[in-house]
């Protein structure tokens, strides 16, 4: 599939520069998959389209939204009596106790534990009834609520539990913070010091993936080009072009087979499993696997 079937001109003026006020009363363009017809409405009247056993998803969202209590306080309007909504975000704890720094960046407003989103839910409209604990982006939390008002899902002994381990664990207060610093600091300095030590060595150090988490090591890191030539990523929209900050290059795959690097740094550690699964073919020339959170690791 081509992107540029895709493409349209747009004129700048066409595009919004600051949200209506009331937010609500934005355009909402709606097409009736049975009939094709098309309909243009306000964000207001989306309630319409919702059924009673209706799901609403948000997965990754809270993070994203500059005022929570607002947005929460959205989707308790939007739920029918008996509806239910789940919300999936990376889980605090995880990343204060795997030193994940490097999930924090412009794009996030917020970080949040199991406690904090429970008495956000409660404080407006909503009640969390259940909560699983997921792998994903390092460790998350999918959390079912319902209406306060006229929910009657029970609530899960999973609510009780993970409530009572953040506490135990210290959430609460801001000794259970600190230290965190230092903790990202050995991670910068363990990470050059293997760079340093493999460029002494005439050891090649390439990198995978050029994704955000990456981007937030290298500049914390102040990794330059002349002691990580490159990144190879697989999407065609990013080769060719350099990542912000630290202007390293990112190419193509096939760098790899021609350029055969001593060490691959895995950026994205969460994929890790599955893109050394993918260039498992470095070892046919002795290449080995690195990754950098929550400690400095050689996969051999």
């Amino acid at each position: 599939m081509k992107t540029a079937l895709f493409d349209y001109d747009l004129p700048l003026s066409f595009i919004a520069q600051n949200p209506l006020v009331p937010r609500d009363s934005s355009r909402l363009l709606v097409l009736n998959r049975a009939t094709g017809a098309i309909q243009h409405r306000r964000f207001r009247d989306i309630v319409e389209y919702l059924e009673g056993g209706d799901l609403l998803v948000a997965n990754n969202v809270l993070a994203h939204v500059s005022d929570i209590n607002d947005f929460v306080r959205g989707c308790a309007l939007l739920l029918k009596p008996q509806g239910v909504a789940t919300f999936e975000f990376p889980h605090l704890m995880q990343l204060i106790e795997h030193k994940q720094f490097d999930t924090i960046y412009h794009e996030h407003f917020s970080y949040l534990s199991f406690s904090t989103v429970d008495q956000i839910f409660r404080e407006n409209g909503l009640a969390v009834f259940d909560v699983e604990e997921l792998s994903t982006h390092g460790g998350s939390l999918r959390v079912f609520a319902q209406r306060a008002d006229t929910g009657k899902n029970p609530i899960s002994e999973n609510v009780p539990k993970l409530l009572a381990k953040e506490t135990v664990a210290g959430m609460r207060s801001g000794a259970y913070y600190q230290g965190f610093q230092e903790q990202a600091d050995k991670v910068k300095n363990d990470f050059l010091a293997f760079l340093l030590e493999a460029k002494c060595q005439g050891k090649a150090v390439a990198a995978y993936g050029a994704a955000a988490k990456g981007n937030t090591l290298l500049n914390y890191a102040g990794v330059r080009p002349d002691l990580l030539p490159y990144v190879v990523d697989k999407n065609p929209n990013k080769q060719g072009k350099y990542l912000p900050g630290s202007r390293i290059p990112i190419v193509v795959e096939a760098h790899l087979r021609d350029k055969r690097p001593d060490y691959v740094v895995i950026l994205p550690w969460n994929l890790k499993t599955e893109i050394i699964e993918q260039l498992s073919y470095i070892r046919d020339w002795g290449g080995v696997f690195v990754t950098v959170i929550p400690t400095m690791r050689i996969l051999k």
